[in-house]
């Protein structure tokens, strides 16, 4: 039996606006295996976003529990929950979040100083194929650079987990790709569980497992008895 990492149990998050409550998680319940890759797939505005805050500590759920590899975050305090995100978390947005001024390997190093065993910014580099250029700064690289470099800043401080929200959003496909091969690697080769978020359906087929989202619930789950590698998958 796979081991489990995540697990929630009927969570909901509730927006209220004042005139109405929307419910953007509405009853989730969830676990989540050590060193899958998942891709959660669903419309706009159909939870997943929202449940990848949660996971990662950056909200707290209106109703329902949650758990991290046995602890559990639902009343966790914001200084407890920093401290879960510095030590256990990276994350990959879909817009890169690089200091302009900062060049690539200063851009990881913001992680590797407050880590507590993190790797070194210029091995977290070669990592991701960006060894010559790390003295380069973000205007100076191309879209799926700055998002290896995002990448490489995650997972420096050697996160069990990485949460991609629409890593690939902004790239094209050849960059895209690209991208997609530096997530497989990492939780091949490092056993780091890895969730994605995608609007783009075929990077399902990549995944151990794929969930889909709808109106705040999950619809369906999918496990994938092949996967394709992203070289393989028709953008």
């Amino acid at each position: 039996m796979a081991e489990i990492i995540f697990k929630t149990q009927g969570i909901t998050k509730v927006y209220d606006t004042g005139e109405v409550k929307v419910f953007a998680l509405a009853g989730v319940d969830l676990e989540l295996f050590k060193g899958e890759l998942t891709v959660l797939l669903g419309p706009s505005g159909s939870g997943k976003s929202t449940l990848l805050n949660i996971l990662g500590g950056l909200d707290h759920c209106t109703d329902g529990r949650v758990w991290f590899d046995g602890i559990e975050l639902t009343d966790m305090s914001d200084r407890s929950l920093t401290a879960y995100r510095r030590d256990h978390v990276g994350f990959v947005f879909q817009f890169y979040n690089l200091v302009p001024s900062l060049t690539a390997r200063e851009n990881v190093q913001l992680v590797t100083d407050v880590a507590p065993d993190p790797m070194p910014a210029e091995e977290a580099l070669e990592l991701v194929g960006l060894g010559k250029r790390m003295d380069h700064f973000p205007s100076e690289l191309s879209g799926g650079e700055q998002q290896r470099v995002a990448i490489a800043r995650a997972i420096a401080k050697r996160p069990e987990i990485l949460l991609c929200d629409e890593p690939t959003g902004a790239l094209d496909s050849t960059t895209g790709v690209q991208v997609l091969e530096v997530l497989r690697d990492i939780n091949e080769r490092f056993g780091t569980t890895t969730v994605v978020i995608t609007h783009n359906a075929e990077i399902q087929r990549m995944a151990h497992r794929v969930i889909f989202f709808q109106d705040g619930k999950i619809s369906e789950t999918r496990v994938n008895e092949t996967r394709l590698a992203p070289s393989e998958i028709v953008w």
